[in-house]
């Protein structure tokens, strides 16, 4: 078996000459001293070779500089191992964690991720969708739009490819991996009344089932700590700057007096505008004596903790949500995922409170 050759054969091909002329497979297999299938089977996944063979292929790979176009292979294949991925925003950091972690998960697995963005638009998810038809993926990893389950075209998916879906849950049929709502808002709200003064809500717009979610969470959170919501008012938008439509929510809210000298926000990016908001009418945010209003969100924005004040924020489990998302699509695609099959169809991670200074 090629598995076997000693390091000095392979040592002994590397060192040929032409290596920068290497374009295809047959002929980096031929520089390595690998057979085709060996060399394949490691761009699959490199896992699936011996330490050594790997070590082998990857100095080769270094000193060659060859780059195989797996993409190309892919379509050849009746099945492809091209994993799709749409989220709602391309510029969300939560989102581009989640695919940093998800391509590392897919890669060891011997998948190559494509990612599209639906830019919190129907019709661009219904393209998104149509160019993951046309690679003929193997499955796909999405974050849905609005308010009422699947598209048509998502439910075609469905039927079509292996489907997990991420941070908004789907019908109750399709595996779900998203962040617990009730048990992160719950303890956001449990210490805000145990702290101070109880939390009025400024909602997400209805983009999403997580808007819903998490609007539900906040009134039943209040409600476990026998105190009435108190939810600000809401546009009728299905806006995705959140950071404008905090701010501007929150102008109108002090302008009109608020109910509450605390605020909860859905999320981390609408608590940034309410921060700005709060600083241009000089109200001191904060846990101190002086501070005027308290100020908190949700989902540990990367910006949290450098806002002024640093925001107090409930974080989600991204990596855990990214691995259990990936196991699950690979284990509907037959792979050695490392799950039981009798995992419920959703799972939901739990948010650890981060206590910072705006409340």
């Amino acid at each position: 078996m090629d598995d076997g050759k000693t390091q000095q054969d392979g040592q002994a091909a590397m060192s040929s000459d032409g290596a920068g002329d290497i374009r295809t497979m047959e002929e980096f297999s031929a520089f390595v001293g690998l057979s085709r299938p060996t060399v394949s089977k490691y761009f699959n996944a490199p896992d699936s070779v011996r330490p050594a063979t790997r070590q082998r292929i990857e100095t080769a790979i270094e000193a060659s500089g060859f780059t195989p176009n797996l993409f190309a292979t892919n379509l050849k294949r009746t099945r492809t191992r091209v994993l799709g991925i749409i989220v709602p925003s391309a510029t969300d950091p939560f989102y581009m964690e989640l695919v940093r972690q998800l391509e590392m998960h897919a890669s060891r697995a011997g998948y190559v991720l494509f990612m599209l963005s639906s830019n919190g638009n129907a019709e661009r998810e219904t393209e998104a969708i149509a160019r993951l038809e046309s690679m003929s993926i193997a499955g796909a990893i999405v974050v849905p739009l609005g308010t009422q389950g699947p598209s048509a075209r998502l439910a075609n998916l469905e039927r079509r490819s292996s489907i997990v879906y991420v941070d908004c849950a789907p019908d109750a049929n399709t595996p779900f991996v998203g962040t617990d709502n009730a048990q992160s808002i719950g303890l956001m709200v449990e210490y805000l009344c145990r702290s101070g003064e109880p939390p009025c809500f400024l909602p997400m717009p209805p983009i999403n089932r997580n808007a819903q979610a998490r609007l539900a969470a906040y009134e039943e959170a209040m409600a476990q700590v026998h105190e009435s919501p108190r939810v600000l008012a809401l546009p009728k938008c299905l806006d995705w700057d959140f950071e404008r439509y905090g701010h501007e929510q929150t102008c109108h809210a002090l302008k009109a007096g608020l109910p509450t000298r605390t605020i909860l926000c859905a999320n981390d990016r609408i608590a940034l505008g309410a921060l700005l908001a709060a600083w241009q009418a000089n109200l001191p945010v904060g846990r101190t004596a002086h501070a005027q209003l308290r100020i908190a969100g949700h989902d540990d924005h990367p910006f949290a903790r450098y806002s002024g004040p640093p925001l107090t924020t409930v974080s989600q489990d991204v990596q855990g949500i990214a691995q259990r998302a990936m196991s699950a699509l690979l284990t509907q695609l037959g792979e050695p995922a490392g799950t039981d099959a009798s995992t419920p169809k959703a799972t939901l991670f739990a948010g650890q409170l981060v206590l910072r200074d705006s409340a």
